[in-house]
């Protein structure tokens, strides 16, 4: 029987709890939120322990979910790490490449099972598409949606579009050779709206939108081979391919609880996750080189020809 806790009641954290509650062989023991009403919320709704402050579920627990807004991931998961925990936190493993890269250490150091959030990686690999070897010429990802307040201690490519640049750089093996973005910020401090255009070694391109201003939602990706196009929208569930490759029917059946559940056996069996850390540290790093751009006057950021999806 793994012990396990969950590190924020807000948005997401309330899933995982919930997740880990109906999980067998686990028993969710403790929650921890600074709120009092979410503390309330997670007593009410598991019958367990509701903490104000995380600490106090180190060693207490096998398993934890770090769920806690961005910019606090990083010392969070270190201690849980040093107290002999598997980790799973949610996107952006941290926020800047010196914290992913000592949490990544630190992992190995302790033999402990370290995944991110990154749930949108079930999702493709129920489709097919992650196994195909070959390289899309160009990739186009759109993520929309209304303000929500939620994830608004970090701009909108480490809130959103991290998800797709997760998604890209599967796709796209290749380095990085150039990063133009623009953005601009409406409800927060931060770019709550970011395009990017990002140029990969030999010759793939990716071009991203994330919006958390948006009045409707969109969410959508456009993979383009030498041989057709496959377009995914995710709102309507829809898949057009037009590649002679076969895809499986898209199926968002339940991404977050096949994420927990294979995070719960890779710690049982101290095998490696499907979203590994290195992995998210790839794409933490391009999202910074993004929002390094968007602050930056930008040349060329080549708009696709349907611009309605960007607008």
């Amino acid at each position: 029987m793994l012990k396990a806790g969950v590190v924020g009641h807000g948005a997401f954290g309330r899933h995982h709890a919930a997740k880990y509650a109906r999980l067998p062989g686990v028993e969710l023991v403790g929650i921890a939120d600074p709120s009092g009403d979410a503390r309330r919320t997670a007593a009410d709704t598991h019958g367990v322990k509701a903490l104000s402050d995380w600490r106090e579920l180190l060693g207490a627990v096998d398993i934890v979910s770090v769920c806690s807004p961005a910019v606090t991931h990083a010392p969070i998961v270190r201690a849980f790490l040093n107290a002999d925990a598997d980790v799973l936190v949610e996107k952006p493993i941290a926020t800047d490449l010196d914290e992913a890269d000592s949490l990544i250490a630190l992992a190995e150091v302790k033999n402990r099972v370290l995944t991110v959030g990154h749930q949108e990686r079930f999702v493709f690999a129920r489709t097919g598409l992650l196994d195909h070897a070959e390289t899309p010429l160009e990739v186009e990802c759109w993520r929309m949606g209304p303000w929500t307040g939620r994830g608004a201690d970090v701009s909108a490519v480490l809130d959103l579009m991290i998800h797709d640049l997760d998604l890209t750089h599967r796709l796209i093996p290749g380095q990085v050779a150039d990063v133009q973005a623009r953005g601009r910020s409406s409800r927060s401090r931060l770019a709550d709206e970011v395009s990017a255009f990002v140029s990969f070694e030999d010759g793939p391109f990716a071009r991203l939108h994330a919006s958390r201003i948006s009045p409707i939602r969109r969410r959508g990706m456009r993979a383009v081979y030498a041989d057709g196009v496959i377009e995914i929208d995710f709102i309507t569930r829809q898949v057009r391919n037009s590649t002679g490759r076969p895809l499986n029917q898209l199926q968002l059946d339940d991404p977050l609880g096949e994420s927990i559940a294979a995070f719960v056996e890779a710690a049982r069996q101290g095998a490696a996750s499907l979203v590994r850390p290195e992995e998210a540290r790839r794409a933490l790093e391009t999202a910074l080189l993004i929002d390094e751009a968007a602050a930056l006057p930008m040349l060329d950021l080549r708009a696709p020809a349907d611009v309605a999806l960007y607008a």
